[in-house]
């Protein structure tokens, strides 16, 4: 019986164990990750660290881009080299309110290639596909940093993660930012910036956690002023909100290799 009690004890300890406890996490963002612009708040990886005990190294940056990340990448290489496990990626808002075009992923042509279907082969005609590397465009920028992240980490897990819903924002009067039931200046709802991130998923075979859908973060709704008490921002959660952050991507990793090697 004490032998049983133990065994089921061990069991229970491994199951409630989560599989990213210990994982050395780097986080590439925007403010809504930068550990410098919490504005007193937690982070929600502050939360994942103490409830899970993920090892986080923070590399994200306030007002950024995705045409940023390449730098932050340079920083984790430079300090931990390929000394951890996964990279987190919470990036796209500040592209849409940039105006940042979106772009296509790829550039075709047609052209001439040896082919053989059942018969002798021969040269086809067909359209072929290139991936386009546009610093100048949304998905251009995620095709340059995911490139670049593939071949500085081959070996390691990188999640993408879709971006929050947009509430209205006024931060200065050079810095007035309307929700996201406005376009932005080139005539983009932020939805196609968020469809884009799910697409790269495939694109480059990694993870999307779709935040925008699953975090139950909707700014737009007075009712939400908990997560989003500032009537001057309500883009950037309270503590409340990066909690519940942290509770749904802790469910969501629990799906989600940690270590691939």
């Amino acid at each position: 019986m004490l032998v049983l009690l133990l065994f089921a004890g061990i069991q229970t300890k491994a199951q409630n164990e989560h599989p990213w406890s210990g994982a050395r996490v780097a986080i590439f963002g925007d403010s809504i990750s930068d550990s410098n612009a919490n504005n007193g708040n937690e982070k929600y990886y502050w939360y994942m660290s103490r409830d899970i005990g993920i090892i986080p190294y923070s590399y994200a940056e306030n007002g950024r881009q995705w045409d940023r990340i390449p730098v932050q990448a340079g920083r984790l290489e430079k300090e931990h080299g390929q000394d951890f496990d996964a990279i987190l990626i919470l990036m796209g808002t500040n592209d849409f309110n940039a105006g940042v075009n979106v772009g296509e992923w790829y550039h075709e042509e047609t052209v001439k290639v040896e082919a053989a279907a059942g018969e002798m082969k021969s040269m086809k005609t067909r359209q072929h596909r290139t991936l386009v590397f546009d610093n100048s465009t949304f998905k251009g920028r995620i095709n340059i940093a995911m490139d670049l992240l593939k071949k500085m980490f081959p070996r390691k897990q990188i999640i993408l993660m879709t971006p929050l819903h947009r509430g209205y924002a006024n931060f200065a009067e050079n810095n007035v930012q309307p929700d996201e039931n406005y376009t932005n200046s080139c005539g983009e709802y932020v939805d196609a910036y968020i469809q884009a991130i799910k697409e790269a998923g495939n694109i480059w075979s990694v993870p999307v956690i779709d935040l925008n859908a699953i975090s139950g973060l909707l700014p737009t709704m007075s009712e939400q002023a908990e997560y989003f008490p500032h009537d001057t921002d309500k883009l950037h959660p309270s503590d409340d909100g990066h909690a519940r952050l942290a509770k749904v991507l802790e469910a969501q990793l629990r799906s989600i290799a940690p270590r691939t090697e």
